[in-house]
């Protein structure tokens, strides 16, 4: 991974001279700092390991294609920047493998690329893998359950146990209906089966 690295006595000295190497902004900057100790009668030296999110996105692309072609997959990727969060949409000669049952694949893939950041970088922003747009497609497909319970829920004054769900699915549902007058969500269980519950508000 090609990391800059920097000395010298103060993080935001270092940042501002990265910032005006590359000719972007500081928060286009992601980077680790120690600081080690300078010679005799000198005090600590800051330590700054950095890369830009967008060299990063373009090192993830690479390694990502390399590592799903040796598992025999041709894959095409497109990745893009969304408030330093990383994203990348994969379409391969047999997308329902490369997602996986419930999208464990992904999920997978998305743990191993974690790993190749950390190991080589001790921080990582977040990344979303994603397959001909089915984390988008499982997202409208939650909302509209949501809703529809909600209603059920509401008119009858019976509680619904939705489908086990991860974190990022469960958030999903209790955001969607934060703001309904009639019901209100609680999440239940332990992983892997947590799931959400929707129940109705007193009147």
């Amino acid at each position: 991974m090609n990391k800059i690295i920097k000395e010298g006595k103060s993080l935001a000295d270092l940042l501002e001279q990265i910032a005006n190497e590359y000719e972007i902004s500081q928060n286009e900057i992601l980077y680790t700092t120690y600081e080690k100790k300078g010679g005799l009668f000198k005090g600590n030296i800051v330590v700054v390991e950095a890369i830009t999110y967008n060299s990063l996105k373009d090192e993830i692309k690479s390694f990502l294609a390399e590592l799903l072609n040796n598992l025999g997959f041709e894959v095409t990727l497109e990745s893009k920047l969304r408030e330093n969060q990383i994203i990348i949409n994969m379409n391969s000669n047999n997308n329902p493998l490369l997602i996986g049952k419930n999208g464990q694949t992904l999920k997978a893939l998305e743990t191993i690329v974690r790993q190749y950041v950390l190991k080589d970088f001790r921080t990582c922003p977040i990344i979303s893998l994603d397959v001909e747009d089915y984390k988008l497609k499982q997202q409208k497909r939650i909302e509209r359950l949501a809703k529809n319970v909600a209603r059920e829920v509401s008119r009858t004054k019976i509680e619904v146990a939705l489908e086990n769900m991860n974190s990022f699915e469960r958030r999903l549902v209790h955001n969607i209906l934060s703001n309904n007058k009639y019901v209100y969500t609680e999440s239940v269980g332990e992983d892997p089966n947590r799931h959400v519950v929707i129940k109705p508000k007193n009147e």
